[in-house]
């Protein structure tokens, strides 16, 4: 199948690669379905394309390769609700917005993304962790110069 992405142009994808969120996406109810893109299985960094608005695209972070202790519960309801259990556990993203320079990238931390890998259900879900920020910077310390050079 085919969809179009301003920022990937057209897109051959697999339906393995879609994500629905029953709810949508806040600030977005109306987008339900979502294509996961990841180029390389290493990178912490993957995009969320909507499958139907070629201007919507969420990068996503892997939030336990930079914030170690970030954790929470899930209630029963929304894991019930995505289907999750021990045995099939979620994974996590987080949205990045990128500012002019690469080290000033924020994400949410207050609201991150819970999908489930073998149903390819998701959810956004906001935390109840006023620790937490929806504008946390992702380098808080900088980037050295390799890491922008790795990034180019």
């Amino acid at each position: 199948m085919n969809i179009e992405s301003t920022r990937f142009g057209t897109l051959d994808v697999q339906e393995e690669q879609f994500i629905r969120f029953s709810q949508g996406i806040p600030g977005f109810p109306e987008e339900k379905s979502f294509v996961y893109l990841q180029e390389d299985r290493e990178s912490p960094f993957s995009f969320l394309q909507s499958a139907a608005e070629a201007n919507l695209t969420f990068l996503l972070v892997d939030p336990f390769q930079f914030f170690a202790d970030y954790e929470f519960v899930l209630e029963d309801d929304i894991s019930e609700e995505l289907g999750l259990a021990p045995e099939n556990p979620p994974r996590v993203f987080l949205i990045a917005t990128v500012k002019e320079k690469l080290a000033d990238m924020t994400v949410n931390l207050l609201a991150p993304l819970i999908v489930n890998n073998r149903s390819r259900l998701g959810r956004q879900v906001i935390l109840e962790k006023p620790e937490y920020s929806i504008r946390q910077k992702l380098f808080p310390d900088g980037l050295t110069l390799v890491e922008v050079e790795e990034g180019e």
